[in-house]
């Protein structure tokens, strides 16, 4: 099986535009020399608590502004346009703000490019979003940005966010996402009085090595935006922070023991959209995003922000970096596989395979089986899965995949699923019919197992149950770790997640549910 970054299948090359992206976009790594981890013990006992106080400091100062300026105001006056006399606030808040961050080691910021005015663009979307620290171009603008509804509760910041007049996202409300298009319309069809609203379309933090798929929700109001690219062109990267790597305050020390942080933001010419991408926001996104890319030198990728989901699940087999089991998620969202009957699909050809005379299938047989046409994603498929290159591949590697892609966190189910098709009539299978399901299951061309299986065959038959497994993972959760990780993986194939759960960063996704599931064109192979 050929689901591994390193192969030739899915993640071979391909086009810098359309290809995909060189690394997972979800994984953050930090290597120091000597001399670096030297220079951070030295900050940290000198710089650090410095400019860790004076930040703080800068916050709290701008608290009372922010405080003084909404009170005595209800939700419906601070939705105004703004008066004359919180401009004057504004300018101190943003000096205020401009010190803080000055005071993080972002010394100058680099602006390129013209901000377009709010009658212009009344949208701005950001992008890549890779960190907090990317709300340096929300206080050096004081745009409106999207956010949970739940932010303006937070002690201090919450104050500040309200301040800007965000556009408030609340789960409890079913009908808020709805409510959210149509405030963001109202705003920007209102001449420029409204501030503008940026939003940073991805939806969730990525390490900048390419873009992934922007959500609708910015696009869907059909207004011209004005796309801003931002760029952090440091020696060390202690900016990013992603799904799997540093934490939060880990981030925060290593860029405040920095001596000099650099930080570039780039307004693009404003974006109008034809009458075909107004009536088309995925269209509309997917061609914003293509010129942004292009600006910032990266690829683009049809991941998204459920297949950080997917990568990060709390199973026993936890996906490597490399794997490719995020391009397999993907073509099977292109091939029209819905998750809500995800299971039920799943359930069927589980059947089907196990009724199957024969494992190996060619591409007509592929397509018969899953009930869809021979198209450039079917031919992407079955290509993940034609090892030898000879045209067939083994059917249930597919159900094998399927089913960590339905059931990331359930490992155990999975486990079984595949001992299910595998077992001979005595109900065991081999080493080698391990190593099959396993290198399937994590999305790798090979893997060793030998140190596993041994441990699973105490009395040393050559051959293993479910039952023998089951009990083995019982009495040892960890036995990835154990047996797989550590001997051949190493430390970088399978990272330590962010101690946050969710580093979505400073903006949320407020797309109507539906809004990216309309039907696309099929994507050439390699995507």
């Amino acid at each position: 099986m050929k689901l591994s970054s390193r192969g030739r299948g899915c993640c071979a090359g391909g086009s810098r535009e359309r290809g995909p992206p060189p690394r997972s976009p979800f994984v953050h790594q930090l290597r120091f020399s000597p001399l670096e981890k030297a220079k951070i013990a030295f900050m940290t006992l000198t710089l650090f608590p410095i400019r860790l106080f004076f930040a703080a400091f800068m916050m709290l100062l701008a608290w009372p502004f922010a405080f003084i300026a909404s009170m005595g105001s209800d939700e419906q006056e601070l939705e105004k346009p703004l008066s004359w006399w919180r401009k004057i606030v504004d300018i101190l808040l943003k000096a205020i703000m401009r010190m803080m961050w000055l005071a993080g080691g972002f010394h100058w910021i680099n602006v390129k490019g013209r901000r377009a005015l709010p009658a212009e663009a009344a949208i701005l979307t950001v992008a890549p979003h890779s960190s907090y620290f990317d709300a340096i171009p929300v206080t050096m603008t004081f745009a409106s940005i999207v956010m949970k509804a739940e932010s303006k509760d937070i002690p201090v910041w919450g104050t500040l966010i309200k301040y800007i007049r965000p556009v408030f996202v609340s789960r409890s409300d079913q009908d808020s996402r709805r409510k959210t298009v149509e405030e963001i319309k109202r705003r920007a069809q209102s001449d420029g009085k409204w501030p503008q609203i940026m939003i940073f379309p991805e939806g969730t933090c990525t390490n900048r090595s390419c873009l992934i798929t922007f959500k609708p929700g910015a696009f869907i109001p059909g207004v011209p935006v004005q796309p801003v690219v931002l760029r952090y062109p440091n020696k060390l990267d202690t900016i990013t922070w992603t799904w799997q790597g540093p934490g939060a305050f880990e981030i925060l020390w290593l860029t405040l023991c920095q001596f000099h942080n650099s930080v570039e933001i780039e307004f693009l010419p404003v974006y109008i959209p034809s009458e075909e991408e107004r009536k088309n926001p995925v269209l509309y996104a997917n061609n914003v995003r293509r010129v942004m890319a292009e600006a910032l030198g990266v690829s683009v990728t049809d991941y998204t922000f459920e297949d950080c989901q997917l990568a990060l699940a709390e199973g026993q087999l936890r996906l490597p970096s490399d794997t490719c089991l995020l391009e397999f998620a993907k073509l099977v969202r292109s091939l029209g596989l819905k998750p809500e009957t995800l299971e039920d699909d799943l359930d069927k050809y589980a059947a089907s395979a196990m009724k199957m005379k024969k494992e190996k299938v060619d591409l007509k047989e592929f397509s018969a089986y899953l009930e869809f046409p021979v198209s450039q994603t079917l031919e992407s498929m079955f290509a993940l899965f034609d090892e030898n290159e000879d045209g067939v591949i083994d059917i249930r590697e597919f159900v094998i995949a399927l089913s960590v892609v339905c059931k990331p966190s359930k490992t155990l189910e999975t486990i079984q699923l595949a001992f299910q098709l595998y077992q001979s009539e005595s109900g065991t299978i081999t080493e080698e019919d391990l190593a099959h399901i396993l290198k399937t299951a994590m999305g790798v061309s090979q893997i060793d197992v030998t140190h596993l299986f041994r441990a699973v065959d105490e009395d040393e038959k050559g051959k293993i149950t479910y039952d023998d497994f089951y009990t083995f993972a019982e009495l040892h959760p960890h036995f990835a770790e154990d047996y797989l990780y550590a001997d051949q993986m190493g430390a970088e194939s399978s990272l330590e997640t962010s101690s946050l759960s969710a580093p979505n960063g400073i903006c949320t996704d407020f797309s109507p549910d539906g809004a990216g599931d309309r039907k696309k064109p099929l994507q050439k192979k390699l995507n």
